[in-house]
């Protein structure tokens, strides 16, 4: 008779802990939704918001996008939101971006044996440049030597070498380092990679 109780009394208490910890990660749910809230709209804009009055100006002033120019905010209405899309920059006009022909190489792979193979990397790049920079009128003559050294240092490399973001970035950062001694030039900005495949 007393072990049922004793059963009973551990039970109801287990019900109670549960219930209790059940309640307290609810609470911790909408204190994080809220922070959530504050951060992604702002104190003043989440309170006009829940005051029903309008935001400040503020909130809908030109932002800066990455290259430090400003993109007029499409929150107005009607005309002048459309007059501000169209006045926002475009591209610049002295950023080239040149594509490069496919190269296929064979890299160094090691299986699960241990075993060194070979594997084909497949690779679709383009030369993003800045033709206003000195010595950015060589670059399309030099894309052939541009090539040559890549196939060189392509060739050069393991499968592990281009394993995950790190490898990519180091990919990218050692093209461009050959780019810029090839051409001469510091027009070169970045690589883009549409496929890198290895089989």
């Amino acid at each position: 008779m007393a072990d049922a109780t004793t059963t009973e009394t551990t039970s109801d208490g287990s019900r109670k802990g549960g219930l209790v910890i059940a309640l307290a990660i609810a609470l911790a749910c909408v204190v994080a939704l809220l922070a959530g809230l504050v951060a992604a709209a702002g104190p003043a804009r989440l309170g006009a918001l829940i005051s029903g009055t309008k935001a400040p100006e503020s909130s809908s002033s030109a932002h800066t996008d990455a290259s430090g120019q400003g993109t007029a905010s499409a929150s107005g209405s009607g005309a002048s939101s459309y007059t501000q899309l169209m006045d926002m920059p475009k591209q610049p006009e002295n950023i080239i971006v040149l594509p490069f022909q496919e190269i296929i190489v064979n890299i160094t792979a090691t299986t699960a044996t241990g075993r060194q193979t070979s594997r084909f990397l497949k690779l679709n790049l383009a030369l993003v440049y800045d033709n206003s920079i000195a010595g950015a009128a060589t670059i399309e003559t030099r894309q052939l030597f541009m090539r040559d050294s890549f196939q060189d240092y392509l060739r050069q490399l393991n499968e592990s070498d281009l394993q995950g973001s790190i490898g990519i970035a180091r990919l990218k950062a050692e093209l461009l380092r050959r780019a810029r001694a090839i051409t001469d030039s510091e027009a070169p900005r970045e690589f883009l990679i549409a496929d890198l495949i290895i089989q």
